[in-house]
Protein backbone atom coordinates (compact mmCIF):
# COMPACT_ATOMS: atom_id res chain seq x y z
CA UNK A 1 0.00 0.00 0.00
CA UNK A 2 1.51 3.69 -0.92
CA UNK A 3 0.83 6.01 1.60
CA UNK A 4 -0.84 9.15 0.52
CA UNK A 5 1.03 12.75 1.74
CA UNK A 6 -0.63 14.62 3.82
CA UNK A 7 -1.50 18.20 2.38
CA UNK A 8 0.36 20.82 4.25
CA UNK A 9 -1.37 22.86 6.95
CA UNK A 10 -0.79 26.84 6.31
CA UNK A 11 1.43 29.01 8.16
CA UNK A 12 -0.65 31.92 9.35
CA UNK A 13 2.33 33.10 11.21
CA UNK A 14 4.37 36.21 10.38
CA UNK A 15 8.16 36.01 9.57
CA UNK A 16 10.13 38.99 11.68
CA UNK A 17 13.57 37.54 10.28
CA UNK A 18 13.42 40.05 7.69
CA UNK A 19 12.30 42.88 10.31
CA UNK A 20 15.47 41.92 12.58
CA UNK A 21 17.67 42.18 9.67
CA UNK A 22 16.68 45.65 8.73
CA UNK A 23 16.31 46.80 11.97
CA UNK A 24 19.68 45.57 12.85
CA UNK A 25 21.12 47.30 9.66
CA UNK A 26 19.51 50.43 11.30
CA UNK A 27 21.11 50.53 13.86
CA UNK A 28 24.45 50.39 12.87
CA UNK A 29 23.92 53.00 10.53
CA UNK A 30 22.51 55.13 13.34
CA UNK A 31 25.69 54.25 15.41
CA UNK A 32 27.70 55.33 12.82
CA UNK A 33 26.42 59.02 12.03
CA UNK A 34 25.73 59.63 15.04
CA UNK A 35 28.78 60.49 16.27
CA UNK A 36 29.58 62.88 13.36
CA UNK A 37 26.37 64.86 13.59
CA UNK A 38 28.09 67.19 16.71
CA UNK A 39 29.32 70.25 15.78
CA UNK A 40 31.68 72.09 18.06
CA UNK A 41 35.16 73.05 18.79
CA UNK A 42 37.61 69.51 19.92
CA UNK A 43 38.42 70.35 23.54
CA UNK A 44 39.57 67.98 25.61
CA UNK A 45 38.58 69.21 29.25
CA UNK A 46 40.32 67.95 32.58
CA UNK A 47 38.15 65.39 34.60
CA UNK A 48 37.28 67.35 37.71
CA UNK A 49 34.76 66.29 40.80
CA UNK A 50 32.78 69.52 40.90
CA UNK A 51 29.18 71.08 41.56
CA UNK A 52 26.57 72.23 39.39
CA UNK A 53 26.29 76.02 39.21
CA UNK A 54 22.73 77.20 38.70
CA UNK A 55 22.41 79.72 36.83
CA UNK A 56 19.02 82.03 36.16
CA UNK A 57 17.31 82.46 32.92
CA UNK A 58 17.40 86.48 32.81
CA UNK A 59 21.39 85.83 32.87
CA UNK A 60 23.34 86.80 29.82
CA UNK A 61 26.24 83.94 30.08
CA UNK A 62 28.98 83.65 27.64
CA UNK A 63 30.80 80.39 27.22
CA UNK A 64 34.40 80.82 26.33
CA UNK A 65 36.89 78.45 24.76
CA UNK A 66 40.13 78.03 24.99
CA UNK A 67 42.09 75.41 22.59
CA UNK A 68 45.32 74.28 22.69
CA UNK A 69 46.63 76.09 20.18
CA UNK A 70 45.22 79.54 21.77
CA UNK A 71 42.82 80.30 19.86
CA UNK A 72 39.51 81.47 21.43
CA UNK A 73 36.16 80.78 20.64
CA UNK A 74 32.68 82.29 22.64
CA UNK A 75 28.90 81.88 22.49
CA UNK A 76 26.82 84.19 23.95
CA UNK A 77 23.30 82.74 25.08
CA UNK A 78 21.07 82.55 28.26
CA UNK A 79 22.75 78.96 29.17
CA UNK A 80 25.58 77.74 29.07
CA UNK A 81 26.44 75.98 25.69
CA UNK A 82 29.76 74.67 24.37
CA UNK A 83 28.49 74.07 20.55
CA UNK A 84 27.87 77.18 18.76
CA UNK A 85 30.41 79.81 18.06
CA UNK A 86 28.96 83.13 18.15
CA UNK A 87 32.62 84.59 17.47
CA UNK A 88 36.57 83.81 17.65
CA UNK A 89 40.35 85.61 18.10
CA UNK A 90 42.79 84.27 17.72
CA UNK A 91 45.00 86.70 20.16
CA UNK A 92 43.81 88.09 23.65
CA UNK A 93 43.87 91.67 22.56
CA UNK A 94 41.59 91.08 19.65
CA UNK A 95 39.30 88.93 22.49
CA UNK A 96 39.34 91.73 24.63
CA UNK A 97 38.25 94.52 21.83
CA UNK A 98 35.21 91.93 20.80
CA UNK A 99 34.09 91.34 24.21
CA UNK A 100 35.01 95.11 26.21
CA UNK A 101 31.46 96.23 24.34
CA UNK A 102 29.10 93.33 25.66
CA UNK A 103 30.86 93.30 28.87
CA UNK A 104 29.99 97.38 29.28
CA UNK A 105 26.34 96.75 28.28
CA UNK A 106 25.98 94.31 30.91
CA UNK A 107 27.85 94.19 34.21
CA UNK A 108 26.36 91.43 35.40
CA UNK A 109 27.34 88.79 32.18
CA UNK A 110 28.41 85.63 33.32
CA UNK A 111 31.44 84.24 32.01
CA UNK A 112 32.05 80.37 31.53
CA UNK A 113 35.60 79.22 30.53
CA UNK A 114 36.42 75.85 29.29
CA UNK A 115 40.11 75.15 28.30
CA UNK A 116 41.90 71.94 26.72
CA UNK A 117 43.66 70.15 28.71
CA UNK A 118 46.43 70.58 26.95
CA UNK A 119 46.59 74.36 26.58
CA UNK A 120 49.01 76.01 28.56
CA UNK A 121 47.46 77.23 31.95
CA UNK A 122 49.29 81.00 31.30
CA UNK A 123 46.17 80.93 27.56
CA UNK A 124 43.76 80.36 30.69
CA UNK A 125 45.42 82.74 33.33
CA UNK A 126 45.83 85.21 30.86
CA UNK A 127 42.06 85.11 29.81
CA UNK A 128 41.01 85.40 33.61
CA UNK A 129 43.06 88.58 33.86
CA UNK A 130 41.96 90.16 30.94
CA UNK A 131 38.12 89.64 31.98
CA UNK A 132 38.90 90.11 35.12
CA UNK A 133 40.44 93.64 34.14
CA UNK A 134 37.56 94.25 31.85
CA UNK A 135 35.16 94.11 34.96
CA UNK A 136 33.95 90.90 34.96
CA UNK A 137 32.69 89.68 38.74
CA UNK A 138 31.12 86.00 37.71
CA UNK A 139 33.48 83.88 36.45
CA UNK A 140 33.39 79.97 36.42
CA UNK A 141 35.29 76.93 35.19
CA UNK A 142 33.92 74.12 32.98
CA UNK A 143 35.32 70.95 33.79
CA UNK A 144 34.13 67.29 32.22
CA UNK A 145 33.21 64.38 34.72
CA UNK A 146 35.61 62.01 35.95
CA UNK A 147 34.57 58.11 34.50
Amino acid sequence: MIKRPQKLKLNAEMNVVPYIDVMLVLLVIFMVTAPMLTQGIKIDLPKVSADVIPASQQQHIVTLSIQADGQYYWNIGSELNTKNITDQAVDLKTMQKKLMPLIQKDQAIQFYIRADHHADYELVAQAIAVLQKSGVSQLGLVTEEPQ
